[in-house]
């Protein structure tokens, strides 16, 4: 009998503590979608790893990039959080960061040793996608590959003429970013600004194009199926 309550004891203190570990996850994650450093240094202080991620794959530090809450970046640096983890879609938190224009805290990043060529979708494709030029001279200067491309062989400058950005696609071109280059669907840069009917982007893409006659055409792998393309976010 003393070993059936034994038993029966164990199995209800699993069961809480199962319980209140999830209400901690969800807690900690709601906290960090709402900049609530408080809620999160309390349930760090519970036993909450610093790397805890969502269903994504987005860490804490990822979520707080993404929403520029800067204050809750620096404390996640401090406290050890993997600065180049990825999600599922090859996100990391200097990605997120550039991707929304948040210039403060994708510095910050940079300053702590998060890597401007990361693998997966890099910095440098998702700041020129969304036209942010600060974001594109800054990852430029501390060492971004301008050519760096994603899995399927998407490349900052395609982004920057799929999006109109003359003046980033300017800015691309002058530090040699390589206009022949094509994605895994056999697409350039100035496809992209044809199809989106960037013209004035296309014009100058096509001079360039002219001028650059001995450049070798560049490509990624092919994918068999269309439906392995992967797409860049809106």
């Amino acid at each position: 009998m003393n070993a059936f309550f034994r038993a029966t004891s164990l199995a209800f203190s699993l069961f809480f503590s199962l319980g209140a570990s999830a209400a901690a996850y969800d807690d900690i994650m709601a906290s960090a979608r709402l900049g609530d450093k408080q809620g999160v240094v309390t349930l760090l202080n519970r036993g909450m790893d610093v790397d805890t991620s969502d269903i994504e794959g987005n860490t804490l530090l990822m979520i707080a990039a993404r929403a520029g809450y800067l204050e809750l970046v620096e404390f996640f640096i401090a406290m050890g959080a993997k600065l180049d983890a990825r999600n599922r879609h090859g996100d990391c938190a200097l990605s997120l960061a550039a991707l929304e224009g948040h210039f403060a805290v994708a510095q910050r990043l940079v300053e702590a040793g998060a890597r401007v060529n990361s693998e997966g979708w890099p910095p440098l494709v998702y700041a020129a996608l969304k036209g942010h030029a600060q974001m594109v001279d800054y990852l430029l200067l501390h060492g971004a590959n301008v050519d760096a491309a994603s899995e399927n062989g998407i490349t900052a400058l395609m982004m920057a003429a799929r999006g109109g950005h003359l003046s980033i696609v300017q800015r691309l071109v002058a530090v040699r970013a390589d206009i022949r280059l094509k994605t895994d669907r056999d697409k350039t840069a100035l496809d992209w600004a044809l199809e989106n009917r960037h013209t004035h982007v296309a014009e100058f893409l096509e001079r360039q194009t002219l001028e650059t006659p001995d450049q070798e055409p560049e490509t990624g792998d092919r994918e068999p199926d269309d439906e392995n393309q992967t797409s860049a976010p809106e």
